[in-house]
């Protein structure tokens, strides 16, 4: 009976132990946003976007400041991925990006961005406009939850 009850409680311990190491499972979400920006060595800008969660539509807005080669203005309007986000506030805060970009009345832009939380949002699309960059950015999403629609 001894034998059995420790082989029992060994047991109890490896699946406790399997469990609490099993890796949580972020989720992706999908971003649409729409920039203006402007500068001349300083740049800032800012915009509206949409992040598709859990089957749900969440407005946002992005202020950003950029310090570095800035030349120009333009619209730019982008499409990607928010990646490694557990949980819908994961997604706003303050994020670093470094990228690069040009447009001369059209071009394409890409770019990284990674919040203290872990997310890194990943987006490429369009620029309209004049404008030359390579900078080092922080930006700042604040999101509106209040608004959420169904996807």
């Amino acid at each position: 009976m001894r034998k059995h009850r420790s082989s029992w409680i060994a047991a109890m311990a490896l699946a406790v132990a399997v469990g609490a190491a099993a890796p949580s499972h972020a989720i992706t979400g999908a971003v649409r946003l729409t920039v203006a920006k402007a500068g001349f060595i300083v740049g800032a800008g800012g915009g509206r976007g949409t992040l598709t969660f859990r089957h749900r539509n969440y407005s946002f807005t992005v202020q950003g400041l950029s310090v570095g080669l800035t030349a120009g203005a333009s619209i730019n309007k982008l499409v990607g991925r928010a990646d490694y986000i557990n949980e819908l506030g994961d997604f706003a805060g303050t994020y670093s990006v470094l990228g690069a970009g040009g447009a001369l009345i059209g071009g394409v832009g890409g770019v990284q961005l990674r919040n203290d939380k872990g997310v890194i949002i990943t987006l490429q699309g369009a620029k309209v406009g004049l404008e030359v960059s390579a900078n080092v950015t922080k930006v700042v999403i604040s999101l509106d939850q209040t608004r959420s629609t169904p996807n």
